[in-house]
C-alpha cells in the first residue's frame, strides 16, 4: 500500500465516530439502544441526517402496528430506521446504492455493532436486477430519499415496483419540505401513487430528539391510488 493510501486510511479513522440513539417510553431508561458508524469524511451515505431520527421515532412509535412485517430501507446509509425496526423483531432488508460500496459496508459492520441480522442489498434505484424482484415488503421506508430532483423519478418508479410486489404495502418517508415538494406530487401522481398521511416531522417527535434537530421536515405515507385510504 502506498504511503498516501495509508494516510488516506488513517484520516478516515480519524473521522470515524459512534453515535448512540435511544428508543422507549422513558428517555431515562430506554427499551434498546441503536449504535451507528458515522464517517464525517464521506458524503450523504454516512451520516445520520435529521430526516432519519424522525423516521426511526416514528418506526419505533408505530411498532405495534408494524408487527410481523416485513422491512425494506431504500437508501438507507447508516440505516437508523431501519435498525430499529430489526430491533423490535422484524424482518429487515438495508439496501443502497450498488455501486456505493463503502456505504453497503458499513452497513454490515452496524448490523454486527447492534447484533442484528438485517439482510444488505445493493439496490439501484431505476435498475431492474435480481436484486428487486425478490423484495416483498409491506413497509417500505425511506429517509431524506428526496433530496436530489433527478433522481425522483427512479426513486418512485422503484416505489411503485415494490408497492405493486406486495400488496398493501406502503411506503414511509420523512424529507425537508424544500422546493421540489410540488414536483414530488406531480411524480406522485405520474407514478400512480398517492399521499394518505402527512405530518410535521415535529409534531410526534420527543422535545429531547426534537432540541438537537432543525429543519421543516415532514413525514408521508404514500400507498398506490388504488389502494384503500386506510393503511
Amino acid at each position: 500500500m502506498e504511503s498516501g493510501d495509508d494516510d488516506d486510511v488513517e484520516e478516515r479513522r480519524n473521522m470515524t465516530t459512534v453515535s448512540r440513539h435511544s428508543f422507549g417510553d422513558d428517555s431515562d431508561s430506554p427499551t434498546f439502544t441503536v449504535s451507528i458508524i458515522e464517517n464525517m469524511k464521506e458524503e450523504y451515505g454516512l451520516f445520520v441526517w435529521p430526516c432519519s431520527v424522525i423516521l426511526a421515532e416514528y418506526v419505533w412509535q408505530q411498532r405495534l402496528r408494524f408487527s410481523g412485517a416485513s422491512v425494506v430501507e431504500l437508501g438507507a446509509g447508516t440505516s437508523l430506521p431501519g435498525l430499529v425496526a430489526a430491533k423490535l423483531g422484524l424482518d429487515v432488508t438495508l439496501t443502497d446504492d450498488s455501486n456505493r460500496l463503502e456505504v453497503l459496508d458499513n452497513m454490515r459492520r452496524v448490523c454486527d455493532l447492534n447484533k442484528v441480522g438485517c439482510k444488505v442489498l445493493g439496490l439501484t434505484w431505476g435498475v431492474w436486477d435480481a436484486s428487486i424482484f425478490s423484495l416483498k415488503p409491506k413497509v417500505i421506508l425511506g429517509a431524506d430519499v428526496f433530496y436530489d430532483s433527478s433522481a425522483f423519478d427512479d426513486l418512485l418508479a422503484t416505489v411503485t415496483f415494490l408497492l405493486k410486489n406486495s400488496p398493501d404495502a406502503v411506503f414511509i418517508t420523512t424529507y425537508h419540505n424544500r422546493s421540489g415538494h410540488h414536483l414530488i406530487e406531480f411524480l406522485m401522481e405520474k407514478w400512480g401513487l398517492r399521499c394518505v398521511k402527512l405530518l410535521d416531522g415535529f409534531s410526534f417527535i420527543p422535545s429531547y430528539k426534537a432540541s438537537g434537530i432543525s429543519g421543516n421536515i415532514q413525514l408521508a405515507e404514500i400507498v398506490l391510488r388504488s389502494e384503500p385510504s386506510e393503511v
